[in-house]
Formats: C-alpha cells, structure tokens, sequence
C-alpha cells in the first residue's frame, strides 16, 4: 500500500511540535481522515513536508506509538493502528502505586526507539538463539560482555568467575543453594530486601539479624552473630540499602570483611544500584573476592524486564553457581541475556543509565521540596526511607493513603526482627513526575494533620 498524503495541521496548535503531530494524528483518525491499516508518510518525508528536524517526527511517531495509535512493520513502513489492537494511552490514574521499587521512566522518544532496534537486531543471530539451549551461566560472549560491565567496579575481573543469572533473585536462590541447606542459619541486615526474606523462608533457612546505625550495617554486631549463631552466610546491601538508602562507609567495609575471613563466613554482596551512585566505596568483592558473592542487577540501572544479573563469583565456585541455576532455572534466557549484551556493547545501556540518573535527580528534589519531614535519601537512588512523624504509625499512615489511592510499604516488609515507624517509598514507581508530585503533596499534607481529623470513618 502506497503511504497516503497526509500532513498535519499545526498552524493553531500550541506546545512543543511532536506534541502537537501526535493529537493531530489522533484527532484525524478519530474523524475518519485516516483509518485503521493506512501507511504513514516516512519520518524523513514527513520533516521535509513540514520543514522540520527529523528528530521532532521521530519524537511524533514515538509518542504517537506509546498511544496506541500507531504501529511499525519491519521493513514496510508505519500504519494507523487497528482499534482492536489498539492499547489506551498511559495516564495517571488516580492511583499511585509507590509500593514496587521500580527505576523512573524517562522521556526520549530516540533512545527508547534504540532499545527497540536492539531487539531488531538479534535477528542477526538467526535460529540458534531461538532453537538451541544454553549454558547455564551463560555463553561465552555474555560472561565476556559481563567482566567488561562489572571492570569498572571490580578491575580485572576474569569471565571465568563471571555466571549471568535470571535477575538478581534467581543469583541469591542460586547462590543461597550452594551455601547452605534447610535448617541453616543465615544473617542480613536487620532491615533487608523482602525478596531475600523470601528466598531463605522457600529454602527453609532461619534469618539472624545484624544491628545498623545511621551508616548501616554494624560490624561488631556480625562479629556477635558469627560468635553465637554460627551463620553459613551474611547477605548484605552496602551500597544505597534497601530500604534506608544508607551505604557502609569504606572503613566499615574493611572491618566487615575482616570479621567474615576471621569467622570463615561467605558474604552475599547485592550491588543493585551502585551502577547508578556517584562515586561509590569499593565494593565487598573487591576487597575479599576469595568469600564474596557479587550480585549485579541490571534491573534498577538498566530494565526491569531483562531479568538478568551479573554474579562475580569466588574462584573455583562459577560451576557450583551454574549447576544451581541448571538445578532452578535450566538456563538463563538467552534472548535477554543477549539484548543485555548487545545494549551494553553499543552503548546504549550506559545513556539509558544516564537517564535513569537525571530523571531520579528531579524526583529527590521534589521529594526535598514537598516532604518536610525525617526523609533519609542517597545520591542515584530511587526510594527513600521515611521516619513516621508521631503521633501517626506507620499503620495509620499506609493504612489511610492506600484509602486515598496511595500505594507504600511499611517497614514490617523489611525487619527481620521489630520493626520501626519507617515506610518506604518507590519514587521511580509512578508515570511521570508530575504523578509522584501530586502523591507527595496529598502524603504531605496528611502528614500535617491529626490522624484522628484525617479520617471519615463513622
């Protein structure tokens, strides 16, 4: 089909240009001017009709896609979208999920198009990635693609001690399988990722507790747990924790290793988001890689949907590892494992890490802005840690903003032991910035009343 003619009317419209391309197009197709299976004008021929840059169409037509307005076929063209096909545009709905810890979406049509040619990409690679099994742990090309990713963090390391696994859960459920067995005891910080309390509750293990402070995990408290509890491993998360945003200091990382070599204690290391943190202290493993598990997400600094997580892992051990995802998993999905790779060798894993960044960098300040309260919060990160002001608990406060539409969690989801009047917040959770403002300032005022005058019930 030949495209159509069609150019868009502008003359009247205010904003910025691929806005107003976008509600032109949907404005014509809900008239009838173009119906569905019509061929678009090409990008290029398009900017040249209008007299403007391609990059403002190729903005147009991606915004116009995340609509459901439109749709691409490789290698034929762009075409309206049929209505049964049709998806209804993302739009706050009035319900603000804070809950999933998940990284902000940016807004740069041409970036999010790169992503997707990525995946246009691995056709190269034919049947073989679509008809054969794996390794477990991964191919060659990944473990090499991942020693080059974790370099930055661990200088030197070798492929042959890099598995990738399915997202960091499968590496702990992997890693945790290698090091112990029901009944053992295995210690974490006092407030710690759920996922980890689920993972050691499905392999029957029993969870010690390590005290924190301001600057996170104790020291002398992992001693006093190795003395009495004798655990087969410590999980940790020293840089930007989850969930107080605190991150150990390096001379709190060196006594941390030096009491695990003195009590012979392996170390689980979840760096999640240090790719993400400005400047971040030397990671565990690089301090004690002969006893430490490195687990390296790419969910938080990269794409959620991936599921895939690089592991540093002591030497002689990288098998151990890998016959324990074959034993879980089989193998590792090897088309994500190989989008991973193809983003991060061209580049466009490190932009996409720079979005992430900015976008977070505006939703701490307006968190600054409209949260005048105890907060604690880190540099690259996209949760925060709040102190409930009395006289509410955190009960009351999750309690009567999830009535409101708001989504959090309270710190019983973390504590291994009690738990403080503390909730958490997922900044990177809702839609847009303007979404999360809104969410803040309903949370805010409701901070500042009574929570008896905050509620209707009769």
């Amino acid at each position: 089909m030949a495209a159509t003619s069609w150019t868009p009317q502008l003359s009247n419209r205010e904003g910025p240009i691929y806005l107003s391309i976008a509600d032109a197009l949907a404005e014509d197709i809900a008239n009838g001017r173009l119906t569905e299976g019509v061929r678009l004008p090409t990008q290029r021929k398009l900017a040249d009709d209008l007299g403007i840059d391609f990059t403002t169409v190729s903005r147009a037509y991606s915004e116009a896609r995340s609509r459901g307005l439109i749709e691409g076929k490789v290698g034929q063209g762009t075409y309206v979208r049929s209505k049964r096909g049709a998806r209804p545009p993302q739009q706050p709905s009035g319900v603000v999920d804070m809950s999933m810890n998940l990284p902000p979406r940016f807004h740069d049509p041409s970036l999010e198009q790169r992503m997707w040619d990525g995946v246009k990409e691995l056709q190269q690679q034919g049947l073989d990635l679509l008809l054969r099994y794996q390794e477990p742990g991964g191919i060659m090309e990944d473990r090499n693609v991942a020693a080059s990713f974790l370099s930055s963090r661990l200088p030197g390391i070798s492929p042959d001690r890099v598995v990738v696994a399915s997202g960091g859960q499968g590496a702990l459920h992997a890693i945790l399988s290698v090091l112990t067995e029901p009944g053992d005891v295995v210690c974490a910080e006092e407030l710690t990722y759920p996922g980890f309390r689920s993972i050691a509750s499905h392999l029957r293990l029993k969870l010690a507790a390590v005290a924190m402070d301001d600057q996170g995990l104790v020291p002398d408290a992992f001693a006093q747990v190795c003395r009495e509890a004798k655990p087969k491993a410590l999980y940790c998360m020293p840089t930007l924790h989850n969930p107080t945003t605190r991150t150990l200091p390096v001379h709190r990382r060196h006594d941390l290793v030096n009491v695990a070599r003195t009590y012979g204690v392996p170390i689980i290391e979840d760096d999640a988001y240090s790719a993400l943190v400005p400047a971040p202290p030397p990671p565990l493993a690089a301090l004690l890689p002969e006893a430490v598990y490195h687990v390296a997400s790419l969910s938080k600094c990269l794409s959620p949907a991936l599921r895939v997580a690089y592991v540093a892992v002591p030497e002689g051990r990288t098998h151990r590892v890998a016959n324990a995802i074959r034993a879980s998993a089989s193998i590792v999905s090897p088309l994500t494992s190989a989008l991973a790779s193809q983003w991060i060798e061209t580049g466009v894993a490190d932009i996409v890490r720079g979005e992430i960044v900015k976008e977070t960098v505006k939703r701490l300040d307006a968190v600054k802005a409209l949260l005048p309260f105890d907060v604690e919060s880190s540099p690259g990160g996209f949760h925060v840690w709040l102190k409930v002001p009395e006289p509410w608990t955190r009960g009351e406060l999750v309690s009567r903003l999830r009535s409101i539409g708001i989504g959090i969690v309270a710190s019983d989801a973390f504590a291994i032991g009690s738990a403080p009047e503390a909730i958490r917040l997922a900044l990177g959770a809702p839609v847009n910035l303007e979404e999360l403002t809104r969410a803040l300032g309903v949370m805010s005022d409701l901070l500042a009343q009574q929570p008896a005058f905050s509620t209707m019930v009769v």
